[in-house]
């Protein structure tokens, strides 16, 4: 995703359990408006415990479930309760897709299951002052020259869940160092002008959408361990 520098570069800092909700407190004291918990499912278990001892001395704003989606539902029912908005990615619909980036040939029936158990604990999506404080948010990173693979992956969504969820179009795919066509470039004007044009077609109402030019290196952020 954007997250190479600590995926791959050996960034980052270990924290505690007790550590890490004490940062959840902190970043709500700053004014946060919720607890982004991105990618933790290899962490969910210790994560777990955090929010229990972080909401036990106050934790108040929306916590948020940040994933590729890439999760048992098991992993999802432990966090019942604990979760206020769940951020899946739908990434592929088709296996060998999946196989061919991201060596997970299984990821597609994966997703699906562990979104219907986000959307089981979230059924209802709410919104006050502008915000999101509750419900899920599915997102569809269109990839250059799978606009047609997106469509299956937004039709699947919304015919499952109508306007139980919003659906996320992101148009942000960053290519970084040597990548191999098609990755190697961002997704065109037109190609993602189609994916919204077919959104509106099958009668998506409750969707986000980006600006054009949202794919730039300035997006992605430094892993410094400010904070941590």
């Amino acid at each position: 995703c954007q997250n190479k520098d600590i995926s791959r570069g050996g960034k980052g800092k270990e924290v505690s359990s007790e550590r890490l909700a004490e940062i959840m407190l902190e970043l709500q004291d700053k004014g946060a408006h919720n607890i982004n918990l991105v990618t933790p499912t290899h962490f969910s278990k210790t994560v777990r415990e955090s929010l229990i001892i972080a909401k036990r001395n106050g934790l108040s704003v929306p916590t948020v479930y940040n994933t590729s989606s890439y999760d048992t539902p098991q992993t999802i029912k432990a966090m019942e309760g604990l979760i206020d908005i769940y951020l899946p990615d739908y990434k592929y619909y088709l296996s060998k897709t999946a196989a061919a980036y991201s060596f997970a040939e299984d990821y597609p029936n994966a997703a699906k299951l562990a979104i219907a158990e986000m959307v089981r604990q979230k059924p209802v999506p709410e919104i006050k002052n502008g915000l999101m404080c509750s419900g899920v948010i599915a997102r569809i990173l269109l990839l250059p020259s799978h606009v047609a693979e997106a469509k299956l992956i937004l039709k699947y969504l919304y015919s499952e869940y109508g306007d139980s969820i919003y659906i996320s179009l992101m148009n942000q795919y960053t290519p970084i160092g040597a990548m191999e066509s098609p990755l190697n470039r961002r997704v065109t004007h037109a190609e993602y002008e189609e994916l919204i044009d077919y959104a509106d077609r099958i009668g998506v109402k409750r969707a986000f959408i980006q600006e054009y030019g949202t794919a730039k290196e300035s997006f992605i952020p430094d892993f410094d361990n400010t904070g941590v």
